[in-house]
């Protein structure tokens, strides 16, 4: 399979499955050994998640239409999904009665039902009240629901209704590269640690168990490195000094 080119994660998806195969043609007594023990998986590289710029992002939250009822409900929830790093499900299945609009504040149930308490921030905020009062009592429709962000018939957005969603925003918007809802989250992420956030925060903020995990996004750009390095280095201040002397 490496020969043919595939890729090592394919390659150990595939592997995945022979090896199951072979572990119940052994549990099953067909055979007495499993050829795939000594199968060694191939190392599988992890991605640097894609993220938009700060400015994309701008353009992407100014795409839904304010005017009418569910442009403002797109407007709010596309503000919390990046104020907040959730995961989509996490967006979808927040409860109203989870937000702490006096401080500032998100209680998250995230994998594992593992908890954990979000900023969300002033705009974010200010957005979300404002569909919270006038748009979500008439999706509604007098009924009841804890949940916050609701589809056109008051009942709780489906992972494919937030997709939809999103894709109309991005096409509005005109953004060219393709957004999934992940992209929100990993923009968030990836605009903090730029920013200057402590990568502990970050990973609290995620809800992410080990901070390797949250490591893949500290990617640094390689001209900031080469600049820093012209700026900083002992050696390279001490070149750069003598040949201004030299100018001078």
């Amino acid at each position: 399979m490496s020969e043919c080119g595939l890729a090592p994660s394919s390659i150990r998806r595939n592997l995945s499955s022979v090896r199951a195969f072979h572990r119940y043609l052994v549990a099953e007594q067909v055979t007495e050994s499993d050829p795939t023990e000594t199968v060694a998986q191939p190392r599988a590289w992890r991605r640097v998640p894609r993220a938009l710029t700060i400015r994309d992002i701008e353009i992407l939250l100014a795409a839904p239409d304010t005017s009418r009822p569910l442009g403002m409900r797109d407007k709010a929830m596309l503000e919390f999904a990046y104020a907040t790093g959730m995961r989509v499900s996490e967006v979808i299945g927040f409860r109203l009665s989870d937000l702490n609009f006096e401080d500032g504040t998100a209680r998250c149930i995230g994998k594992g039902s593992r908890e954990r308490i979000v900023p969300v921030g002033e705009v974010a905020l200010r957005w979300v009240r404002v569909y919270a009062d006038t748009v979500r009592p008439e999706l509604l429709r007098g009924r009841t629901s804890e949940t916050l962000f609701l589809n056109w018939r008051g009942g709780r957005l489906s992972r494919m209704g937030f997709w939809k969603i999103l894709a109309a925003c991005v096409k509005s918007a005109g953004l060219r590269a393709p957004v999934t809802p992940h992209v929100l989250r990993h923009s968030f992420a990836t605009h903090l640690l730029e920013g200057g956030a402590d990568l502990r925060a970050v990973q609290q903020m995620l809800g992410h168990r080990n901070i390797s995990t949250t490591q893949i996004y500290t990617k640094v750009d390689m001209e900031h490195l080469i600049e820093v390095h012209r700026l900083y280095h002992p050696r390279e201040r001490y070149h750069g000094e003598v040949a201004r002397s030299r100018v001078g």
